[in-house]
């Protein structure tokens, strides 16, 4: 029996049916997460009361993070924010946001007095927007005024700021590899060790594909809107036309410091946030201090036979930090470049 033909029209017609029925399962994404929000804002709010008061809550709470951020986690950073951190905060700045979306989100770090760097508040945003063939989290260099000697990143994070300071002066987008904020950094993240990637690169981070603007994710966001109306309308949608400009995608990710950043942050925000409280409770579980272990009553003991002048809250929390660490945690390489 001879196969049969397959129309190609037929073909189109039902992807095109299919993104219709993919944008109502987005919509309704996006509604439950305004609605999560609205529910869990009272309880973030309860719990950030609540863990002020537990010294290094937040510290112990990275420590125990997934493979995605453990791995860049590095010993000195570890240092960093056993000494130093001192809240974490997510939230949806563009929740309710007629032009934005509740896909957005912001990574705001709090920091004591230290050695290394002058900010008490580091905060980093991710942006949800759309190009025509593209969609995904973007992001602005965070400015971090390191203190002398200290810049734990080598110099990638001041390179990644002043190339977007550079950026915002070009008419010509396409014209930005001639920059030499462009070739500087590109030629720091290529001799750069790899095992110097550090978690505080993040906020260095721009995008896994390139720089879209909220003009150019408005619309692409209009003219998709348009497409599927039509197709709701059971109109026939003509093919695109293939652009004349390719955009040379290679260049930006040259100069991404942070490669797959977005990724990190997602965990940050959408799994390491939530669940913080048993992130921080598994720090301990793992170390046998778990209340329903039936060893607990010799972890008494132990702490009883240790010296008289040191308390639990005299222990150096650089001590606690590294006893959860995964065993075969490397540092990832930092970017796979194409031959």
């Amino acid at each position: 029996m001879a196969a049969a033909e397959i129309d190609p029209q037929d073909i189109m017609a039902k992807f095109e049916e299919l993104a219709l029925l993919e944008s109502e399962f987005d919509d309704a994404e996006l509604e439950i997460i305004r609605k999560a929000e609205a529910i869990q804002a009272p309880l973030y709010k309860k719990r950030a009361e609540f863990v002020a008061g537990i010294p290094h809550f937040w510290c112990l709470v990275l420590e125990q993070a997934p493979p995605e951020i453990d791995n860049f986690i590095q010993p000195t950073d570890s240092e960093v924010l056993a000494e130093c951190l001192d809240t974490f905060e997510v939230s949806r700045f563009e929740l309710n946001d007629p032009k934005g979306s509740p896909r957005s989100f912001s990574l705001k770090f709090g920091f004591k007095d230290n050695e290394w760097f002058e900010n008490k508040t580091i905060e980093k945003k991710f942006w949800f927007r759309k190009s025509k063939d593209w969609e995904g989290l973007v992001s602005e260099p965070v400015k971090i005024n390191w203190k002398n000697g200290k810049d734990l990143t080598s110099g990638l994070t001041d390179a990644a700021y002043k190339l977007y300071q550079a950026r915002q002066t070009l008419k010509d987008p396409k014209k930005e590899s001639q920059l030499p904020e462009h070739k500087a950094l590109e030629t720091m993240i290529e001799t750069t060790h790899e095992a110097s990637v550090s978690f505080f690169g993040l906020f260095a981070f721009v995008s896994g594909y390139r720089w879209v603007s909220a003009e150019e994710s408005a619309q692409a966001d209009k003219e998709e809107k348009e497409r599927l109306e039509k197709v709701r309308r059971g109109e026939q949608i003509p093919e695109d036309d293939e652009d004349d400009e390719i955009e040379d995608i290679e260049d930006f990710q040259a100069v991404e410091v942070f490669p797959g950043g977005d990724e990190v942050a997602t965990i940050l925000a959408e799994d390491l946030w939530q669940n913080a409280i048993k992130y921080y409770k598994s720090h301990f579980e793992e170390d046998g201090m778990d209340s329903d272990d039936e060893d607990l009553s010799e972890v008494d003991v132990d702490m009883e036979e240790e010296d008289d002048d040191e308390s639990a809250e005299e222990v150096d929390i650089r001590a606690l930090v590294g006893k959860g660490k995964k065993d075969n945690a490397q540092p990832p390489n930092k970017r796979q470049r194409k031959a």
